[in-house]
């Protein structure tokens, strides 16, 4: 069952990949997306088995992959709460993307690759999620990327396409490059890289009186070894899962078809920096410092996204920069130390985030491609089916709900992760509480934004895009709908299990079993009513502000705009990060590199090797071929200049020739 789970969608990428033009368009599509309805279902067996059952750690060995010294590494599937609960979430979610493509992609000549490159991208995020050791967590991390880079330049015939696709491609290179190195480090400090070494032996390092790392020069004992080889892993995670700093690929890959920004925002590359830090949590809760600064980068980003959303005007950004807002809430929970609420989060992102996107590409279809929310308006009564699952998304990515009573859920997670803040014992627990709360706030006002622009007021779009509305086929509706029971109640279904009073029956000993962990759990059920209903409060807060710019008042938006310009461009141009980076990285880069490549390997190298060597033969034969004329009286002449040069030379030499 386990290897089905993992390895149907990597057939469906090879028959589809490989033969689908021969298979036709149909035929292709309902393979992969056959396959995908099989893993799908099966996930939630093994959900069922190992979470909410009894069952324990299972590592299931495919096959011996590589031995070299002290390394032994074989492929092997490691099943247990952890690896179920991200199985749901991967095969759930791209099950419904693969059927919701099958008329989104309806008009697109290349189905047969766009679905061999969706299944792609599951397989490769199923061997990260069901990896033993880090080398196959790494492989996994690559195929990750590899695929999401073919699906964001999808339409290469688009240079913007083709662009993103290379920004995300790069951009993500650095942090592999530190997550790289945190793996090298895990292996020189435990001798091993499988996580069931590893976690054995790691409170065993802490009592190692000696340097146990030489770093840049400097001689590391165990903590701050532990705590720097945390912080190359994180930047793994900070790149992959779009973390301040590293986040700029990510609303650019929206120049990918919607199911891909689907797909990759909700289910797969995103969280997978997510799952690293939760999947390595017994080594994370050894170096104290690297947890606050992961707080620290979570909670900045949870503030700093949500307020470039709060601007953004292609529907498609202002969801992915929630997103970003969301996933610096999921590393806030993991930085202070509720890891449990953190992967709860990531749960419950899935099935609203992958909602909201489907709905607004249900909104692009139906009005001719368009993305700009300023065109749209008055499309409620034109899409109703679109409009009330984007209203269900909307009410749980803001936190609906009553505290204490119920919600959906994103309320049930999302609040979780702030009374976790507030109770944490880091440095930056409280600054994080505060930025969550802030970004709810900023967080409900441009989901309601994006609500009133594109389905309320008067209709902004033209006659023939009105003339031409319509309501997607049921083949995208009924993935929206699915997920709309998720995004209802997932949150109330799974809460005892995933933080309540089931906590360690459902976890186990996947985080380590800390009395910390533990601690952080039982004391965010006890916060003060004012913890736990500020942010309800914000969230109330941001829809009001939403409902007098956007239905009572809709000229106040731009008449603020205009009177603080400054900030409106600021955020705009998304805190200028592209042209400080572009001034800083890119430019520099270029500049270089065109240097080395017209001085230093035209000018320098070639100029005096191959092509000035070259040069010089080319010449002096073109001298010598001069003097091949042909003519005989040519031939004389040089004869005669001869015998004149030597009588001469007899001449001024001594008169004669002895």
């Amino acid at each position: 069952m386990f290897s089905a789970i993992v390895f149907l969608p990597l057939l469906g990428f090879l028959i589809v990949g490989l033969f689908g033009n021969r298979l036709g368009v149909k035929a292709s599509e309902y393979i992969t997306s056959g396959f995908m309805i099989v893993a799908a279902l099966l996930s939630w067996v093994v959900f069922f088995q190992y979470g909410l059952g009894s069952e324990s750690t299972q590592l299931i060995t495919i096959f011996r992959w590589i031995t070299s010294g002290d390394l032994s590494v074989n492929w092997t599937i490691r099943v247990d709460t952890l690896t179920a609960v991200m199985l749901v979430v991967v095969n759930s979610v791209s099950c419904l993307v693969h059927i919701y493509s099958i008329g989104y992609m309806h008009h697109d000549p290349h189905r047969p690759r766009f679905f061999a490159y969706l299944s792609l991208f599951t397989f490769a995020m199923l061997t990260l999620v069901t990896a033993d050791d880090l080398l196959q967590m790494f492989f996994g991390w690559e195929g990750v990327g590899l695929a999401s880079y073919l699906l964001i330049g999808f339409w290469y015939q688009k240079p913007s396409a083709n662009a993103a696709a290379m920004k995300a491609f790069i951009v993500n290179r650095v942090g592999d490059f530190g997550f790289a190195l945190g793996i090298f480090g895990v292996f020189y400090l435990y001798g091993s890289i499988d996580f069931t070494s590893i976690f054995a032996s790691g409170p065993s390092l802490l009592e190692n009186k000696e340097p146990v790392l030489n770093f840049l020069g400097y001689e590391l004992m165990a903590e701050p070894a532990l705590t720097v080889v945390c912080l190359l892993l994180f930047m793994g995670a900070m790149g992959k899962s779009a973390q301040f700093l590293l986040h700029t690929w990510l609303p650019d890959a929206m120049e990918g078809p919607t199911p891909v920004s689907a797909l990759i925002h909700a289910a797969t590359m995103v969280t997978a920096g997510v799952f690293m830090v939760a999947r390595l949590a017994p080594i994370f809760e050894l170096a104290p410092t690297a947890m606050t600064v992961v707080t620290f980068f979570g909670a900045t980003t949870a503030f700093f996204a949500a307020t470039i959303g709060c601007v953004q005007n292609d529907i498609k950004r202002v969801i992915a920069y929630s997103t970003c807002s969301q996933l610096g809430y999921m590393f806030v929970a993991l930085g202070v130390g509720a890891f449990g609420v953190g992967i709860f989060h990531l749960f419950t992102h899935a099935f609203f985030k992958a909602l909201l996107f489907l709905c607004a590409g249900s909104v692009i279809h139906a009005v001719s491609d368009e993305q700009d929310m300023r065109k749209m308006g008055g499309l409620r009564k034109h899409i109703p089916w679109t409009y009330w699952t984007m209203m269900i998304g909307t009410l749980a990515l803001t936190g609906f709900g009553i505290p204490g009573l119920a919600g959906t859920a994103g309320f049930v997670s999302k609040d979780a992760i702030i009374e976790a803040a507030y109770v944490g014992h880091n440095a930056f627990a409280s600054y994080a509480y505060w930025a969550t709360v802030l970004a709810a706030l900023l967080t409900s006002f441009y989901s309601w934004r994006l609500v009133f622009m594109t389905f309320h007021g008067k209709p902004r779009a033209s006659v023939d895009v009105m003339k031409h509305i319509h309501e997607s086929p049921w083949v995208m509706l009924v993935p929206l709908i699915l997920l709309s029971i998720g995004a209802l109640f997932a949150g109330m279904a799974f809460k005892e299990a995933f933080m309540g009073h089931d906590y360690a029956h459902f976890w186990k000993d996947v985080f380590g079993g800390t009395n910390s962990e533990l601690a952080v759990i039982e004391e965010m059920h006890h916060v003060h009513w004012l913890v736990a209903w500020s942010p309800t409060f914000a969230m109330i807060t941001g829809f009001i502000i939403a409902y007098v710019f956007y239905i009572a008042k809709p000229d106040m938006p731009k008449a603020l705009a205009e009177r603080h310009q400054p900030l409106y461009k600021f955020l705009l141009n998304k805190w200028y990060f592209d042209e400080l980076y572009d001034f800083l990285f890119v430019k520099p880069a270029m500049a270089l590199g065109r240097f080395l490549w017209k001085r230093g390997d035209g000018t320098v190298i070639d100029g005096l090797g191959p092509d000035g060597i070259a040069s010089r033969v080319q010449q002096v034969t073109g001298w010598v071929v001069r003097l091949q004329s042909g003519y005989i009286y040519h031939y004389a002449f040089a004869m005669l200049i001869g015998v004149a040069f030597f009588v001469t030379l007899a001449m001024f030499s001594g008169g004669g020739v002895h």
